[in-house]
């Protein structure tokens, strides 16, 4: 419903392979530490966004997109559906070129507005699905 699959493989194969994770920590049980893992296997290099900062992954963490030192062409976004509009906000800010919600993560007015700003968004679906499914 909030990506069709041209979308899906545009930000997969073409919007870059710097992907911020916000949220990835490292407690292994959690979602995004799994799923940077398939996006790391897939040749994506991932950038850990997280209050704590922790290294994930063997990438420093930083504490907000603003703080990473270098460009992100995609922000994954693995918080609670009501502070995800302003992570895709400021992913915007910094110039990602594409923003992706993980699987029950949706809010449509961000939706709106970062596809108002040029810049391609998916909400509620997995990379780490989409990948394998796209081949």
């Amino acid at each position: 419903m909030y990506a069709d699959d041209a979308t899906l493989r545009k930000i997969l194969t073409a919007a870059g392979d710097t992907w911020a994770v916000v949220g990835l920590s490292t407690n292994e049980r959690r979602a995004a530490f799994r799923v940077a893992e398939v996006l790391q296997r897939y040749g994506k290099r991932v950038v850990p966004v997280h209050p704590k900062a922790e290294t994930v992954h063997g990438e420093r963490g930083n504490a907000s997109l603003s703080e990473i030192g270098f460009p992100v062409d995609v922000v994954d976004v693995f918080v609670n559906s009501d502070l995800a509009g302003a992570v895709a906000d400021e992913a915007v800010a910094i110039g990602a070129k594409a923003v992706w919600f993980q699987l029950g993560v949706v809010d449509e007015e961000a939706y709106e507005r970062t596809r108002a700003a040029g810049v391609e968004m998916v909400m509620d679906r997995c990379p780490a699905i989409e990948i394998p499914r796209l081949g």
